[in-house]
């Protein structure tokens, strides 16, 4: 019997838990004539001329090969719960990576579960319904239609995302009855994990999270169209800043984190992080979001930021810009030997190249530089085999890139950091130079000057494309851009 089977609605009784209401609300409870009048008078609003959602070829592909990586096993991947963020506040939710990649919703609560059928599976999607206008949810609970928005019903989700719906509020005590193996995605649904205790391995579903991020690593062509979507409004965010970047001077760094983030909401879901826009010495802390400093006209801004689409697809990308815009002589020679390492990274991403190419190339560089400038003793080969480099360089050279910001995290080593590049994958390169503002090893003239540059680089069949490319690299095309803007 199918998990499906197994639920069969029931209908509540005397002993239902009542709606909570807020201990202090102003109204001490609901006249039996209210609860009553609020059952009935309102129009059908159930949408009956729905299309599949753009991407519903793709999940399903998605899911086939989930189907056919574990046959005869059911399969359970969770979107999530509401997370409280204080008293009876929530975080904005977004959906397990997983759960949206497999099914293209994004809702809370929801469930996909696949089960064995035949030679492959038969997918449910597990989702909330409408709220109930006979107990009163849909305006009592604090996640009413009322107070929050209408749900899709299951019909209307069943259309929407090309998979049976069923309500999710019976699915765990069905799981605590389902026999056979089973694997589920942790640490997004508790109560999905609690039900399943005594069914599953640690190792087992590890197996399942490790397949799904490696699935993840080469995008197909929904993916790279919502990627480039993502690059362009982020190009656009990146124009808006320089804008105002006379009003960042009068304020802080945070007018520069809202600019941008005006962009990423008006054309997207979100930021697909949080946005660093790190203005003199604050460059030289990797992840900056404090975002309080002052902008300061003779510093450098280093802004790396990210739109991410209405699909969770993100972009990330930096640019090191001139807050009144010339570089000076000394952030000239820093910032071209960074974007000297980029081009020398960039030129390493092709089709059959070892991952680590790209960050090997773009260290060689900045290892060169480091030693030309006298800061640390070569020859450059003994810099690289001691990682000496890394006092000014710090991070790696890139991750990939896709519905996380750094996408694929879970893949193993072997398949990711020590693979080999196919078209397909999108990753980024970001070299970058950090002399911090108490590193009494180098001249007082770099102390505070960081500088990083990061693209979105596409791999291709004859090599690759950079779809960050509108936005100005270059050192002379940088202050030519800020000048067009500012004009």
């Amino acid at each position: 019997m199918t998990v499906a089977e197994e639920l069969i609605p029931e209908t509540p009784d005397e002993s239902e838990e009542p709606i909570k209401q807020r201990k202090n609300g102003l109204y001490p409870g609901v006249s039996d004539e209210l609860a009553e009048n609020m059952k009935s008078g309102w129009a059908d609003t159930e949408l009956r001329d729905l299309e599949p959602i753009p991407q519903a070829a793709e999940t399903a592909a998605r899911r086939a090969a989930l189907s056919a990586r574990f046959p005869g096993e059911r399969l359970v991947i969770p979107a999530g719960n509401l997370k409280t963020r204080s008293n009876d506040t929530e975080y904005a939710f977004r959906a397990s990576v997983e759960y949206a990649y497999l099914t293209g919703n994004q809702t809370e609560d929801g469930v996909l579960v696949l089960e064995p059928k035949g030679e492959g599976h038969e997918a449910t999607i597990y989702l909330l319904p409408r709220s109930d206008r006979e107990n009163g949810e849909f305006w009592l609970d604090g996640q009413g239609e009322l107070w929050v928005g209408r749900r899709h019903s299951l019909t209307e989700a069943g259309t929407l995302y090309g998979i049976p719906a069923s309500d999710v509020r019976e699915l765990a005590g069905a799981l605590r009855e389902a026999t056979g193996p089973v694997r589920v995605v942790r640490g997004y649904d508790a109560g999905i994990e609690a039900a399943l205790t005594d069914k599953v391995t640690a190792e087992r579903d590890e197996e399942l999270r490790v397949f799904l991020s490696e699935a993840r690593l080469v995008k197909d062509d929904f993916e790279v169209g919502e990627l480039q979507k993502a690059v362009d409004s982020t190009v656009r965010g990146f124009e808006d800043v320089v804008k105002v970047l006379d009003k960042a001077e009068a304020t802080s760094e945070r007018y520069i984190e809202g600019t941008f983030f005006l962009r990423a909401r008006v054309e997207g879901n979100d930021v697909g992080y949080g946005t660093i826009a790190a203005a003199g010495p604050h460059a030289c802390t990797l992840h900056w979001v404090r975002n309080d400093g002052a902008v300061r006209s003779g510093e450098l801004l280093l802004l790396d930021a990210g739109v991410e689409t209405h699909t969770y697809y993100t972009a990330d990308v930096t640019r090191t810009l001139p807050i009144n815009g010339r570089f000076s002589d000394l952030q000239r020679k820093i910032y071209d030997a960074v974007y000297e390492a980029q081009e020398a990274g960039i030129a390493a991403v092709k089709p059959g190249a070892k991952y680590r190419d790209f960050h090997d190339a773009a260290q060689r560089v900045l290892a060169e530089k480091l030693v030309e400038w006298g800061l640390v003793e070569g020859p450059v080969e003994r810099v690289l085999e001691l990682g000496l480099q890394r006092r000014w360089t710090l991070h790696g050279t890139g991750h990939m890139l896709g519905m996380d910001v750094h996408d694929c995290a879970a893949a193993r080593v072997e398949a990711y950091v020590d693979g080999v590049l196919e078209p397909g994958m999108c990753l980024t390169v970001e070299p970058g130079l950090y002399f911090q503002a108490d590193d009494l090893t180098v001249p007082e003239e770099y102390r505070g000057i960081g500088v990083r540059i990061e693209d979105d680089i596409l791999v291709t069949a004859d090599g690759n494309r950079n779809l960050s490319a509108a936005l100005p690299r270059r050192s002379d095309e940088v202050e030519a851009w800020m000048a067009s803007l500012k004009g």
